[in-house]
């Protein structure tokens, strides 16, 4: 039997995300992008309820279409506030716009919001080498500066905590622990310790 993160559980949902998902190195600004909204959304929550709530929200929100969101008015978001399958939350609806807002202008400063995502990292991953759940830290330097530096220019619902989950999720770090199956998988390429 294979041994995964603990945080995986029973749900196939999350063990799918788990197995296939979470810590891959992630280099596409679309998902990217859907990474930043869904953990935003996740503020307070639990990623498998967000997990569950994912396919309504590619739907509501244009496939997390950063330039189709970014022009949502109030009619767009009272639909959305009517949305069963979503967050209904005014602030993280918010949020999300103006996040594709912030996104789309960061693509400008940098060409891509991945080329300006991954200098918090240095631009490989971190490899800590976690032996537990308890080892796992809920935000760190680099999601500090990462929080700051979006909060700077725009972007909101991007806490530390916020953005450490975003970095565990894209692969900016890997903290899946030492004795779950997926740790050495997604190590690929050059990549620092920690």
């Amino acid at each position: 039997m294979k041994q995964r993160c603990a945080w995986a559980g029973k749900d196939p949902a999350m063990i799918a995300y788990h197995d296939r998902e979470w810590g891959v190195p992630l280099h596409d600004n679309h998902r990217l992008f859907e990474f930043l909204i869904l953990e935003g959304a996740q503020a307070g929550l639990s990623w498998s309820t967000i997990l569950k709530k994912r396919a309504a929200y590619r739907s509501a929100f244009d496939r997390f279409n950063p330039r189709k969101v970014a022009r949502y008015g109030d009619e767009k978001v009272a639909a959305l506030m009517a949305e069963p399958g979503i967050v209904r939350n005014r602030l993280k609806i918010g949020a999300a716009i103006r996040n594709a807002r912030a996104f789309l202008e960061v693509e400008k400063d940098f060409a891509s919001f991945d080329q300006y995502i991954w200098t918090f990292v240095g631009g490989l991953p971190i490899q800590p080498r976690r032996t537990g759940s308890e080892d796992i830290p809920v935000r760190t330097a680099e999601s500090d500066a990462m929080s700051k530096d979006l909060a700077k220019r725009g972007f909101s619902f991007v806490g530390s905590t916020i953005c450490y989950a975003f970095m565990q999720a894209t692969g900016m770090v890997n903290d899946h622990v030492v004795n779950c199956f997926r740790h050495a998988e997604v190590i690929k390429g050059h990549s620092r310790d920690r």
